[in-house]
């Protein structure tokens, strides 16, 4: 129609905001009634931004730090100290690949036990310097390869949820895009943990719980809604501290609002959670877990 009008001077600028409001309706409804399935796959977006994004684009002067002084640097996991509005963080998180050769490198966001030793080492650099801790969750599960195991990928998970327990500074945890299974948790204890508006956590991720149920990935959206795995069902359940809001369509829609979004949440977060002292935040992290889930007898 605009064309129309340029081409032939003809005014129908009144027909075309009446179909621009009718089409920024229809969008708001169906993002606003998307499916869980339909959750998972926006998470998925292959623009969508991944950690170091976030990070670089928030920060003023982010520096990487490498290695877990035992085996190797876990390309999956990225950490590093970064200042935003003249407050030190340190950020921890999983990466993922733009490409082939990235997503290789990056191992698709799956780290091995060295990235959850590498992450527990920047988590007590923070706490002995005395800065807060952010964690920027987004990988489809813990890497689960033989020599993964022979590494102690268990023993490597569990002992950061023990030790993220008693960490003295102020853990911020954010799911930025997929959550799934003790690759998540294992980066996840926090005094506040927050998803982000079209993400998703839990146990096992919908196709392998389709595979495991139904030995097929057919059924993978009946999984996804019976798995309740959005922001709104993880709120409800009471297993998270609060949803941050996304562009319409997506954090890849607005990638520099979400951004600024983003760093205001953390700075007020980080902000509350400074007025506390050490052992009271220990001790509020301890008892929010520990009163996670229901017990029927």
């Amino acid at each position: 129609m605009k064309q129309l009008a340029e081409s032939s001077e003809v005014d129908v600028s009144k027909a075309v905001k009446a179909l621009e409001t009718k089409i920024q309706k229809l969008k708001v409804d169906t993002y606003k009634n998307l499916t869980r399935w339909q959750r998972v796959q926006l998470s998925r977006h292959e623009e969508r931004p991944y950690t170091l994004d976030y990070i670089y684009n928030m920060t003023d002067d982010f520096v990487e730090i490498h290695g877990d002084r035992t085996v190797k640097d876990d390309k999956a996991m990225v950490g590093g100290f970064g200042t935003l509005n003249g407050q030190s963080v340190m950020f921890v998180g999983q990466q993922k690949g733009r490409n082939t050769k990235q997503r290789q490198m990056r191992n698709f966001g799956m780290a091995n036990p060295e990235g959850y030793r590498k992450a527990l080492r920047l988590f007590k650099m923070a706490e002995k310097f005395g800065r807060p801790i952010v964690t920027l969750i987004d990988t489809p599960g813990a890497f689960p390869g033989l020599e993964a195991e022979e590494r102690g990928q268990g023993e490597a998970i569990a002992r950061n949820i023990k030790e993220m327990f008693m960490l003295k500074v102020p853990v911020i945890c954010i799911i930025i895009g997929e959550g799934a299974s003790g690759g998540a948790l294992g980066i996840a204890i926090g005094d506040r943990v927050l998803m982000m508006e079209n993400t998703w956590y839990s146990v096992i991720s919908p196709e392998s719980c389709s595979s495991i149920l139904w030995r097929s990935w057919d059924y993978k959206e009946q999984a996804a809604e019976a798995l309740k795995l959005t922001a709104t069902d993880m709120q409800g359940f009471g297993l998270i501290d609060g949803i941050i809001e996304e562009p319409l369509g997506g954090a890849h829609r607005d990638p520099d609002w979400m951004y600024k979004n983003l760093k205001e949440r953390i700075l007020s977060e980080i902000e509350t959670l400074s007025a506390m002292s050490s052992s009271e935040r220990i001790n509020t992290r301890i008892d929010k877990f520990s009163n996670m889930g229901e017990v029927v007898e």
